[in-house]
C-alpha cells in the first residue's frame, strides 16, 4: 500500500493548516531519511504524508546573538556555517553525503537511538526549540523537549520549525565513537561545552548520545566539574559519574556494558579538549 494523499505545502501558515485539518493522521517528514525506509520496508504505511521541504523552513541565519536553524535545514547546509564551529563538526558525524544532503536539523531530534548526533551538540549549546500551531507559538529548552524513549512535548497539532542556538561562550567540542572511522551509528556522543572564569569552571554542559532513549545532559556529570580547575582529577570523576548515569542498552551495534564503558571514556577526551 502506498499513500493516498500527499500534501506538499508552500508556507507554514498552510503546512499549519493541514495539520490542524487532518491531525494525527498526517506522517509528517522533510528529508525523508528516517520515514522512507520505514515506507519502503512496509514498516510504516501512512494513508497520508505531509512534505515541509517547501514551507519555508530552511534557512539559517544571525539574529541577536543568537543562530536561527529553520527546521527543514539540511545538515549539509550545517557544514557550511561557521559561525558555531562544533555544529559543523556535529553535522559531519551524520552518516554520509547522501544522508546530510537529505536529513534536516529538525529530523534528526525524532531519529531513534543511537541517531541523534547532531541534536546532542544542541544540548550543549542550550537551544531552544520553536514549536508552533495554528493558533500560537511556543518555545521550549531543548533540555525539556524530550519525554523517555520517542516521547517528546510536542501536541498533535504542532510542528518544530525553528532552533535558536545562543552564541557560545567558552570552549566547545563534540566527539562520537563508532565501530569505523565514518557513516556509522554512534557507541557513545558527547558534546561539551565548558566556561571559565578566574581558572574555574563556572558553566559546564555535557550532553550525550547514543546511550539511553534520547540524546540527554549528563548534568551529575557536569556538576562534577563546576567550580574545578579542570585537572585530571576532575575529568576522571566526571567520567566515572557519566558513565553511572548515562542509560544504556545493548543493540547488535553494541552491549550495554561497552557503551557504558566507553562513556566514561569519550566525557575524559572531551573534556581533556577543552581543558587544552
Amino acid at each position: 500500500m502506498t499513500p493516498k494523499e500527499y500534501w506538499l505545502p508552500q508556507s507554514l501558515a498552510e503546512a499549519l493548516s493541514l495539520l490542524a485539518e487532518h491531525g494525527p493522521s498526517l506522517l509528517v517528514m522533510a528529508g525523508g531519511t528516517l520515514a522512507m525506509p520505514l515506507i519502503n520496508k512496509g514498516i510504516s504505511i501512512p494513508e497520508k504524508v505531509l512534505g515541509l521541504r517547501r514551507a519555508g523552513l530552511n534557512y539559517i541565519h544571525q539574529a541577536d546573538g543568537s543562530l536561527r536553524i529553520g527546521a527543514t535545514a539540511t545538515l549539509s547546509q550545517m557544514l557550511q556555517q561557521k559561525s558555531i564551529p562544533v555544529l559543523q563538526q556535529a553535522a559531519h558525524n551524520v552518516g554520509s553525503w547522501a544522508v546530510r544532503n537529505m536529513g534536516t536539523v529538525g529530523g534528526n531530534l525524532f531519529a531513534p537511538p543511537p541517531a541523534g548526533d547532531f541534536t546532542v551538540a544542541l544540548l550543549a549549546l542550550d537551544a531552544r526549540v520553536k514549536l508552533a500551531s495554528r493558533r500560537e507559538q511556543r518555545i521550549v529548552p531543548l533540555a525539556e523537549f524530550y519525554r523517555g524513549f520517542m516521547g517528546t512535548v510536542l501536541e498533535p497539532n504542532e510542528l518544530v520549525v525553528e532552533f535558536e542556538v545562543p552564541r557560545p561562550k567558552g570552549m566547545t567540542t563534540v566527539v562520537k565513537h563508532g565501530r569505523v572511522h565514518a557513516n556509522t551509528p554512534a557507541i557513545v556522543g558527547v558534546a561539551v561545552r565548558v566556561v571559565k572564569e578566574n581558572g574555574r569552571v563556572r558553566d559546564a554542559r555535557i550532553a550525550l548520545n547514543g546511550v539511553g532513549p534520547h540524546p540527554q545532559r549528563a548534568r551529575n556529570a557536569e556538576a562534577a566539574v563546576m567550580g574545578s580547575a579542570l585537572d585530571a582529577a576532575a575529568i576522571a570523576a566526571a567520567g566515572d559519574v557519566a558513565a553511572q548515569e548515562c542509560e544504556p542498552f545493548t543493540d547488535p551495534i553494541a552491549s550495554e556494558w561497552y557503551r557504558r564503558k566507553m562513556t566514561g571514556v569519550f566525557v575524559r577526551r572531551a573534556l581533556t579538549q577543552v581543558a587544552q
